[in-house]
């Protein structure tokens, strides 16, 4: 009888756990986060040091996304402009006070742990966009939409200036997801698209730095400066490259190994995984990711407020960006960026911003499983 007590308080226990975590969700991200341990203990040498602070980021993840996910979104809600107003003041505080790494000034370094607010804003903006549309869903006016795209544009500027071009207009489409979303009109979309193109020339000429220059045109042309510019795209091209079909087996990636990768474990991790996993394991890692995002968009579809369609809608599309750059600069056909590839590649402030990304839309689901359609 006591056995048979203590089986039932267990099975209930577990329930309690894994109640407000999505199954598709969860798989997937316990099945990336695997993959990510043997590929970061290969890309950084054989070495724990980051293998063991990768895993305490992600646990602590956890129990930021199983707390998320246990809570309502429209409770989070309330806390949508504190969070803005703390990235802002984050940011700002980079400007002045910031960590400069390879000619960037992208961290703050608050004595016990160093940040990077971008990844901060990265869930900020899509929150408080969120929350400010569900907020006057009965009365839009066109003067939100502007409200909104000042919300988009002051961090978009200051994470510029740091500069992250990259993580930037990554930040800014997540905003601009949810404007799509809350049903901007298409008119005014496609002659956003338009003022866009004609303004291309002017930032060329004026608003983007030579490196960034630089970094456009050695897409279409790499050859032309091996040494210089073209060298993070020839070297991760020959790593994907000479993994071949099985790829060369745990361990056995020759130009990680010999430092010909650089940024190895953070943004170019995928070109370690494409040499030592190939092409079989590439489309495992892609299909991986397509559950995510397909799940996370099956979630807004399904979610039963405003707030919940806009945060689900525009945190799955922001992945799905992060994703596609990411793999996209390594494998040569987008310019390179500073952007990490989600839940693979080291640093504790990206891992903890995905975990919550993941948590907050499994909250979406869970209220969408209680509440009803």
């Amino acid at each position: 009888m006591n056995e048979t007590v203590r089986t039932s308080a267990l099975r209930r226990f577990g329930d309690y756990l894994l109640a407000p975590l999505d199954r598709w969700l969860l798989v997937c991200l316990l099945a990336i986060y695997v993959i990510s341990l043997f590929l970061l203990y290969s890309a950084d040498g054989q070495s724990f040091y980051r293998l063991e602070n990768k895993t305490v980021h992600t646990v602590v993840g956890f129990v930021l996304l199983w707390l998320i996910a246990k809570t309502r979104p429209q409770i989070l809600g309330n806390f949508a402009l504190p969070l803005y107003a703390v990235g802002m003041l984050l940011l700002i505080g980079v400007h002045f006070f910031g960590v400069t790494v390879n000619g960037s000034t992208r961290w703050l370094d608050l004595g016990v742990a160093r940040i990077q607010p971008s990844e901060i804003m990265k869930i900020a903006l899509p929150v408080v966009l969120a929350w400010f549309f569900h907020k006057y869903e009965h009365e839009q006016r066109w003067y939100h939409y502007v409200i909104a795209l000042v919300i988009i544009a002051l961090p978009g500027v200051l994470i510029l200036d740091q500069p992250d071009l990259g993580t930037a207009t990554l930040i800014m489409a997540s905003g601009m997801f949810v404007v799509f979303f809350a049903g901007l009109p298409w008119k005014v979309i496609f002659g956003g698209i338009g003022a866009l193109a004609a303004a291309l020339p002017l930032w060329w000429q004026y608003g983007m730095h030579d490196y960034q220059k630089r970094r456009v045109l050695t897409l279409f042309d790499p050859e032309q400066d091996r040494l210089g510019a073209g060298y993070h795209i020839l070297q991760s091209m020959t790593a994907i490259g000479s993994g071949g079909f099985w790829g060369k087996g745990w361990l056995n990636g020759t130009q990680a190994h010999l430092d010909y990768i650089p940024e190895r474990t953070t943004d170019f991790i995928f070109a370690v995984y494409g040499e030592e996993f190939g092409f079989i394991g590439n489309c495992l890692l892609i299909t991986l990711y397509a559950v995510i995002i397909g799940r996370g968009l099956l979630i807004a579809a399904r979610a039963n407020t405003l707030y919940g369609r806009l945060l689900a809608g525009a945190l799955t599309m922001t992945l799905f960006c992060y994703v596609f750059v990411n793999m996209g600069m390594v494998s040569g056909i987008l310019p390179v960026v500073g952007v990490p590839l989600p839940l693979m590649s080291y640093g504790g402030t990206a891992t903890l911003s995905i975990m919550i990304i993941i948590g907050l839309l499994m909250g979406v689901s869970t209220q969408t499983s209680k509440y009803g359609e």
